[in-house]
């Protein structure tokens, strides 16, 4: 018997996991769902016999990984977030496997197909930990996008990703703000999209509508009990960080 802990704080979500679980040959029993970081770790403290977790990163109250800082587990970890920025962070904790949201029964199967081939390799925690660090020091590197560009009356005008101060999204529309000022209108893009195309070491999301690089901030300060306010080089506004994405924010920051 394979116990299963779900943090998801989407329905859908949690149904569909269910519902691909229901095809694996091995017997499984998901012996809770939780939706909060407080409940997964008031459960983790008290649950000793969890074999895998799945686990979304963005939850009601903040961010997964809050969690596992909170309890040491021995378990592995399959994530499922419809972001990508947060991978790294992934493959620093238990995590074997990302899964980006909307992920098919195919791509399930091959994240569940490695959970089994460990686990019958990994008799031991501590081998199995082993050898989840070896599969994780196999992860490719990802190439992220260097360059845009922009369509104007005048042509096509070329910048790189490393002189943009942040993204923006408003209205449906993306903009990219770039070193000198200006201001260019992305179209084809969303936000998420360009997220993911992103280094996560370079760029954060600090809310749902800025994007932030590393390399421009300047200075920050506290702007509510848990929220804080960037300071880009060159722009004169302050950007201000959503509650749930702060703490991540400051990890992230001084890396």
């Amino acid at each position: 018997m394979i116990k299963i802990l779900i943090i998801e704080d989407e329905i859908p979500a949690k149904k569909k996991l269910k519902r691909f679980l229901e095809e694996v040959k091995e017997t499984v029993s998901v012996e809770a769902e939780t939706d909060t970081v407080q409940a997964a770790v008031d459960f983790l403290r008290t649950a000793d016999d969890i074999d895998l977790i799945f686990s979304d990163i963005e939850l009601l109250d903040g961010n997964a990984f809050d969690i596992y800082k909170e309890v040491q587990i021995s378990c592995p970890i399959i994530f499922t977030t419809a972001y990508d920025q947060f991978w790294m962070n992934a493959f620093e904790t238990n995590g074997i496997e990302y899964l980006l949201k909307p992920f098919s029964l195919e791509r399930f199967r091959k994240a569940w197909d490695k959970f089994i081939l460990l686990r019958k390799n990994g008799p031991a925690d501590h081998d199995f930990l082993l050898k989840l660090h070896e599969v994780i020091g196999n992860t490719r590197e990802k190439k992220y996008k260097t360059r845009f560009s922009v369509n104007t009356h005048q042509g096509i005008y070329f910048f790189e990703t490393k002189d943009i101060l942040f993204f923006e999204a408003s209205e449906g529309v993306v903009f990219a703000i770039e070193k000198t000022g200006k201001k260019y209108l992305l179209t084809g893009f969303t936000l998420k999209e360009i997220e993911v195309e992103l280094d996560p070491m370079e760029f954060f999301r600090i809310n749902r509508s800025e994007l932030v690089s590393k390399k421009w901030i300047e200075k920050i300060e506290r702007y509510s009990k848990n929220s804080l306010a960037i300071k880009i080089a060159g722009y004169e506004k302050h950007l201000i960080t959503s509650q749930s994405n702060t703490s991540e924010f400051r990890e992230w920051v001084e890396k």
